[in-house]
Parts: structure tokens; sequence; C-alpha cells
């Protein structure tokens, strides 16, 4: 009697040592999830934890308020498809040619991500990972670049840059229907590599694929891709949404908090699923949007941020941003450092860090430590970003000090002492100091790689046949 109670006491031990063992490599008992949302041209003011009164965004908020709030959040570009280079690949993408934004070219399989990065779901493969992209993709429509070629399991969405929301505006069955650049919008959604007749409208509809893959892999970890197309044009909304903002006299702003709403209803789907699951706690949620918001297009509001989609000024890149882990990060905070969109990729990985492999290094970092005050210093030093056609670059220091180039004109400013960029700072010394940093950054990238949505008609001279498909 007594070797066997000594038996299963060893046998005890040596199962808990086995676990101790592997959460000590990195490889906790519990899964991680990871889900990122990413709206698609909203204000930074546009959302309840920056302030927002006339759009109420009670789940955006949840995250915040359940997670952190970071007040220096920034993406790595100004408009959607090299910001979203940048996002999946943890990498700033003018280190590999993706300094434009892609046009709809389904023959050109250089129009797009390069095969040589990998994504983000290439990446969580080996650690067993199940991912899925809903929504819109922008990395390139040839179908060497589709979402399945590049790590992902599940497709739901579509490959242009832009969508129409309307099921009855969707009238294309293939992309070589198409015949400009903006009859991507009315493509007919995909499945993953099939095209499927759709009947909700294009939020709502995300948002139900949404909970239904929670459902479907809640047993095993997984990466969701949650690229919402609102709030960006066209403004188009339905009846149900529109009502709520009948206060709103302004019909641009109107469509557009409708728009918002539809979104945000759709986020608390998802959260309520993962509670619903018990999945909460051990799933990072990550929520933002993908550049500043182009007020005058689409009627969002930036705040006091000087400028919108498009500038380096911070209307364009600064972001709302939040996260929420509850196993990792307690509730309620506030993050005042810069942080980097390129820091999402570093966060996510890190559950599973020993148990996958980087081709390249990352420029992003894991924000938990930094979160938790486990590490003092910024995230980041210095945070860039170059305009290569515009001739306009920028560098953001963590001290505030951000330096601005357009067309060879330096500016200086501190958007720690004034975010709106309305005073200038005179310090020649600082400018030179943070020109320097720049020009050592720029050395490490590469030029445009290929045309991009301003050289459109360019690009049609030079491919007449740019939607006749490939026999």
């Amino acid at each position: 009697m007594g070797r066997l109670f000594l038996l299963d006491r060893l046998l005890i031990l040596l199962f808990l040592s086995c676990i101790c063992a592997q959460q000590s490599n990195g490889q906790s008992s519990k899964k991680t999830n990871i889900i990122i949302i990413l709206a698609d041209d909203l204000g930074y003011a546009d959302v309840g934890f920056n302030g927002c009164k006339d759009i109420p965004t009670p789940n955006i908020d949840r995250i915040a308020n359940e997670g952190v709030k970071f007040t220096n959040a920034y993406v790595t570009y100004a408009v959607c498809g090299p910001s979203r280079a940048g996002l999946i690949t943890g990498r700033y993408q003018d280190r590999f040619g993706f300094a434009r934004n892609p046009l709809f070219a389904p023959n050109d399989r250089d129009m797009g991500l390069p095969l040589t990065e990998q994504t983000l779901a290439t990446v969580l493969k080996p650690a067993n990972y199940k991912s899925v992209i809903l929504g819109k993709w922008h990395l390139g429509a040839h179908k060497d670049l589709h979402p399945l070629n590049r790590g992902f399991d599940d497709f739901f969405g579509f490959l242009s840059g832009g969508h129409d929301y309307f099921p009855e505006n969707w009238t294309l069955k293939d992309p070589f229907e198409a015949k400009s650049q903006f009859d991507g919008y009315k493509t007919k959604l995909l499945r993953n590599f099939e095209r499927i007749e759709e009947q909700e409208y294009l939020t709502d509809a995300l948002s139900r694929e949404a909970v239904q893959y929670i459902e479907t892999y809640k047993e095993q970890p997984f990466f969701m891709y949650l690229a919402y197309n609102a709030p960006h044009t066209p403004l188009q909304a339905t009846e149900k949404y529109l009502e709520r903002f009948n206060h709103i006299k302004n019909s641009k702003r109107k469509a557009y908090a409708a728009m918002v709403s539809a979104m945000d209803d759709g986020i608390g789907k998802v959260l309520d699923k993962l509670e619903s699951l018990n999945l909460s706690n051990d799933t990072i949620v990550f929520f933002l949007s993908d550049n500043g918001g182009p007020e005058k297009v689409n009627g969002s509001n930036n705040g006091i941020l000087r400028g919108g989609k498009g500038d380096l000024f911070e209307g364009g890149i600064h972001i709302p941003f939040a996260m929420r882990w509850p196993a990792q990060v307690k509730g309620n905070l506030v993050f005042n450092k810069p942080v980097s969109s390129l820091d999402i990729f570093a966060t996510a990985i890190q559950p599973v860090v020993n148990r996958i492999k980087l081709k390249k290094a990352l420029d992003g970092v894991d924000l938990v430590p930094f979160v938790k005050g486990e590490i003092e210093e910024p995230p980041h030093s210095n945070i860039f970003w170059r305009k290569f056609d515009a001739n306009w670059f920028a560098v953001r220091s963590s001290d505030g000090n951000k330096i601005l180039s357009k067309n060879e004109k330096l500016s200086l400013f501190n958007v720690q002492q004034h975010i709106s960029e309305s005073v200038e700072v005179d310090n020649k010394e600082l400018e030179a100091r943070l020109l320097k940093k720049y020009k050592i950054w720029k050395s490490q990238l590469k030029p445009p790689s290929f045309l991009g949505l301003l050289q459109n008609n360019e690009y049609n001279k030079l491919h007449p046949n740019r939607f006749k498909k490939n026999e």
C-alpha cells in the first residue's frame, strides 16, 4: 500500500513538473486566442473612450475599459494598404517596397504583399493556430496573394480596397468582369476561393461570421483578423442603424454614425460569444483603425488632431487603439507612451514564441511588460513614416518631439505639449538629431515595388489587359 502511495505521489510530481517546464518554455497550458478588430477610416474622436458624444460605442469601449487604452498609438501609414501591410507583418512596409496603396489587379502577382514576407497567420501555423480573415484584404488580388496562400485557413470577405455594403450592388461574379479600379467594390463576396450569394448588410455579415468562427474553433487556439470595411465610403447604412441617429442633422455624419454603430453592435456580439464560451480571459482582443478619418469625405471626426487620412500630421496616423487580455492585463488602464500598430504582431506571438520561427526581425515590441510597468522605458525611442511619392516623412520621438518634412520643408513640433501641431518649435539641434535618425532608417528601406492608386492611369496604359483573364 505504501509503495502504491509513493508511486502515485511520484507520478503527480512528474506531471506537475512537466506543466511547469512547458510554461517556462513559453508554452502555457492554456491556449491564447488572438482577435484583431480593424476599423477602416475611423476618426480618432469617434469612439467613446476618446470622448465621442454623438455616436455611442459601448462595445468598443468595453475593450478599452476592461483592458488598456493607448492615448499615443500610431499606424505605419496614413492610408489603408500600406498600413495593413505593416500590421500583418509586424515590419515597416517600406522595408519590402509596399509604399503605395495597391490597385485592384487580379492578373498582377507583384501588386500586393510580397511572397517573401511572413504574415502573422503564417508564423502562428507551427503553433497549431487556426487563422481566419473576415472582411477587407487589400494586400493583393492575384490568386497567389489570396489570404489562403498567405497562411490563413479561412477567408470570408473581399480582396479589393473597399466594397459596397448592400448585397444587391454585388453584381460581379468574377474579378475579371471588372472594367475599372472601383468595380472591385461590386464583386460578390468570397468564402475562401468561392464566390457566394450573401444576403446581409456587409457589416452584419462579417459580424455573423466572426461569431460562428469562434464557435467552430473554440477548442483550439485561433487567430481572427476581423477587418471591417466600416466606416469607409460609400456611406451606406440600413434603416435599423440610421434611425438611431435622427438627432444628427448632417446627412453625411448621420450615415457615418450608423455605420460605426453597426460595427459596434457586431463587436459586442463577438465579445459576448467569447464570454459565453468562457474564452474571454485567454483571448487577446485588439481594436484600432487603419488610419485617421478623412473628415470631409466620410463625416468622421479626428478631434483636436491636425489633418486626416493621407496626412503625416497626427490626424492621419494617430489612431484609437485599445487592447484587452484579462489573463495578463488588468482593466481600466491608460498607457500614454507612444506605441505602434507594429506592436500587435510582437505582442500576439509571445505566448507561443518558442514554437514559431521568424524569418525576419520585427519592428514592433511586446507591449505587455510595458503596460504592466515591468519595463519603465518607452516601447519606442522613435517611430518613423515615409510617403515616397509625396516626398514627405516624419519622425516622432518618445519625448513628444516630431519632425515633419514635405517637399524639403522641415517643421518641428512637440505633440506632447501641442497635440494639434499648431505651434512650431525652433530648435535646429533637435531637428538635426531627428533628421539623422530618419536618414539611418531610410537607408534600410526599398523603393516602391508596384504602381499604386495614384498611378492608376499609368498602370492601365502599361497593362491594357489588366482585367482580361489569363488562359
